[in-house]
Order: C-alpha cells, then structure tokens, then sequence
C-alpha cells in the first residue's frame, strides 16, 4: 500500500468526495472523482492534525494517486504532498481474536470504547510505536498497522510469537480476495474504475454531497441521483458449490445477458462461490428489479443459477467488524 501526507486545508474540500473535516485520529473511507462523477480512485484518509493527512491507497494505485492530487492542486495552494511509501510497513493484523492478541504486546486500550471503528493513533507493540488503524479489508475485527520499514521484522515477530496459541496464520492475496468478496468490498480497476459512479457501485457512503464546498465530480452525481440508475453492483453467490467463477462471466437475468461479472472468488465462510458484476437495464436496477429476475452466471458454458442482491452475503449488518 501507498501512503502520502498532504498537508492542506484545501485538501478536504477539493480532491476528496466525503467530508474528512473530521477530529484527529478518525479515518474517512472516500472516492476521488473526475468531471463524470467517476472513480480515479478510492482510499482512506486518516486526519492527523489540524493540516495534516494520512492517505493511504492501493499497492497499484499510489502513483497514479500522488499524480492526480498534484495535478488538481489550484495555482498558488500551499500544499506539499509527500510520498512516503518506502518508509513504513503495512501488517495487517485481522481476525476475531485479533484485539485479543493485539493486547498481549500492547498497553494500548483497545476495546471497543476506547478504539472503535474508523479511529487511528500511535501505540506501543513491544519495543516499537506504530501507528494502528481500526479498519479492515475482510469482514471481521482487526487493525492495520504502519510500522517503520526498519522495524517491520521485530513487530511481525514480536505478533507471531504472541498469536502462536491462537491460530495466528500468515494470509496471502487470494485469502483476502476471498474474504473481502464475501464482504462485498469493492477494488479499484476492477469493482470501481474512471466509468463507475458511486452511485452505481453502490458506494454512497464515500460521498458527501453537502459539503461547504463542491468536490470535483459533485454536479454529476446531482444529476445522475435524480434519475433511476440504468447500472448498478450486484452480489450473488452461487447455488452450486463447485462452480468456479474468476470473473468477466456474463450475468442472466431470465435467459438473458444484463452485464459481466467483475470480480469473483471462492467464499471459504459461506462454502461457495460469491461474484460481484454490473446489471444493466433501461427502467432502472433497484432492489424490485433485483427480486423480481432470475439470475444465473455463464461459468464456462455452463449456466450457474445464483442469489442476487445488494447486501454483502457475509454479515451484511457490519457487526463483526465494529464489535
């Protein structure tokens, strides 16, 4: 993951589609947008002083974020963004017991109270401070952690030594694909790109159009809510545990093709297969619409009967992730 720090004012209100004008040490889930109400990308921006942020972006995208900010900066903007990418260290440290083993190398308060959900601050993990993130990328408790580069490999072995008696396990790309899948949790190139609007991809949550001052994007999104939504994300899960999407499948609905499927993995909790894809359809897509068809995936010729929704097919009420 990228990170960078703005350090601005203008940088609330100009480049960024929620409202982070929000205390020190919370983090804001948000979109930057261009003209079209499009993503050019999502990240969270974690407020750190009165002008200072924390962006933090996808692996793939921290070039082409640092870029787009620089470029959108307003002649004369007293702002300076750093890239600092190579001097932390991301662990991410998730899972239901993952409070529990956080607490045995750290005198941090961590409960729920104390450290709820979408906060972030400087703890102690044995010997090193790090800065911890109560956010999560698979549907359950958990915290990110930057850690200085240089003491990445004492923090990792100081949290494997503590979690050997809990199931602590290593985790690698297709096991978050898998769980953020069953979260329907959207990714940048794939769920979200320069053509999707939040409303489409179902990600309202990550704009705020009544900010004091406009967002690039905003008079889009204006427009395009007040007319039904000829493209919206769906979910479905798969009725046949066997069948294997991996995405680009086309979507049925009653015999016929409505969109593709655009990400796609193996849901381990639920025992098959979750897919997340765009439905087209002229009158609009809401949730009638969605009850009223008959969905399958075309899996390799093979046509996959499947449950389709908008909520995510594992715990949809988030309470897992805010306990």
């Amino acid at each position: 993951r990228s990170t960078l720090f703005p350090y601005t004012t203008l940088f609330r209100s100009l480049f960024i589609a929620n409202d982070v004008a929000v205390p020190p040490g919370r983090v804001v889930y948000t979109a930057m947008l261009n003209e079209r109400g499009g993503f050019e990308s999502d990240l969270t921006v974690t407020r750190l002083a009165e002008e200072a942020y924390l962006v933090v972006t996808g692996s793939a995208q921290g070039t082409r974020d640092l870029d787009w900010i620089r470029r959108h900066l307003p002649a004369g903007a007293r702002a300076v963004v750093t890239d600092v990418t190579g001097a932390y260290a991301v662990l991410g440290l998730m899972g239901p017991r993952s409070r529990e083993l956080l607490a045995r190398v750290s005198d941090a308060d961590l409960g729920p109270a104390a450290f709820p959900f979408a906060t972030s601050r400087e703890i102690a993990v044995g010997p090193a401070t790090v800065r911890a993130s109560r956010i999560t990328y698979v549907g359950e408790l958990g915290w990110e952690l930057y850690v200085p580069a240089e003491q990445a490999g004492l923090v990792y072995d100081e949290l494997a030594q503590a979690g050997r008696d809990l199931g602590l396990r290593d985790a690698g790309y297709y096991a978050l694909d898998s769980l953020r899948m069953e979260k329907a949790y959207r990714a940048w190139g794939r769920d979200v790109t320069i053509d999707d609007t939040p409303w489409e991809a179902g990600l309202g949550a990550a704009v705020r159009l009544d900010k004091p001052v406009p967002f690039l994007g905003r008079d889009a999104l204006v427009a395009q809510r007040a007319r039904p939504l000829a493209k919206r994300m769906v979910t479905f899960v798969l009725e046949d545990g066997a069948a294997l999407p991996w995405g680009d499948e086309p979507i049925l609905r009653d015999g016929r093709v409505v969109g593709s499927v655009t990400s796609a993995a193996f849901g381990h909790t639920l025992g098959r297969a979750v897919a997340m894809g765009y439905v087209r359809y002229p009158d609009g897509v809401d949730a009638a619409m969605v009850a009223s068809g008959r969905f399958e995936l075309d899996v390799a010729g093979d046509r996959i009967p499947a449950r389709a929704g908008f909520a995510a097919p594992y715990d949809p009420g988030n309470l897992r992730v805010k306990s």
